[in-house]
């Protein structure tokens, strides 16, 4: 039996080393090339960490740091959307749903199932954990994005509008933080023209 259980963790952990394979549409701080799951969950995990006192409510940290390292673990199957991406937001729910249940199905039952309804938890967004979850997801491919002059914004034709509708979640998670990203990730990048303001 334990063997066996093992066995399955193992599998668990060769199956998740293709997250590193998922690319996302945010650019390096070199603008050279562009990040993987893998790397935007371990700078996300670092930054909960070193930041969770910003939180609006007191969280669980740990809880937090693996929320953010197994909540794209999904898109080994579903693949990235792309934040303003419209029309695949259409399916989006649908592909990492059915992600979730293979990918966390690997592993034994109890381990499983714990994994998939954090994830569930970090999906659902209500809780304090959640909440700080989602501001570290959002925060650091602002400061990415920031720090290369909005490249990829540029290349896609990011609205300011969009950006800032996408900060909801932030603030729910830290005001603080949300207000910090407004005033220096975000509107900076309005004036430059990296991110297009509706006439």
């Amino acid at each position: 039996m334990e063997k066996q259980n093992l066995d399955k963790m193992f599998d668990f952990f060769r199956e998740i080393d293709k997250e590193k394979f998922i690319g996302r549409q945010t650019y390096l701080t070199n603008a050279v090339r562009k990040e993987n799951d893998a790397e935007h969950a371990w700078h996300a995990s670092l930054m909960t960490i070193l930041l969770s006192e910003y939180a609006n409510e007191k969280i669980d940290v740990l809880k937090t740091v693996l929320m953010i390292l197994i909540h794209d673990i999904v898109e080994i199957d579903a693949g990235d959307t792309y934040a303003y991406d419209e029309e695949g937001q259409k399916t989006q729910q649908a592909r990492e749903q059915a992600g979730a249940e293979r990918i966390f199905g690997i592993l034994p039952e109890d381990k499983g199932k714990y994994l998939y309804d954090l994830w569930q938890e970090f999906e659902k967004a209500e809780t304090p954990e959640a909440k700080f979850a989602h501001a570290m997801d959002n925060i650091q491919p602002l400061m990415l994005n920031d720090h290369t002059d909005g490249k990829a914004w540029r290349e896609h034709g990011v609205y300011l509008d969009q950006v800032l509708n996408r900060q909801k979640k932030t603030a729910e998670g830290s005001q603080i933080l949300f207000e910090y990203a407004v005033d220096n990730l975000i509107m900076p990048n309005a004036v430059s023209g990296a991110l297009r303001v509706e006439s």
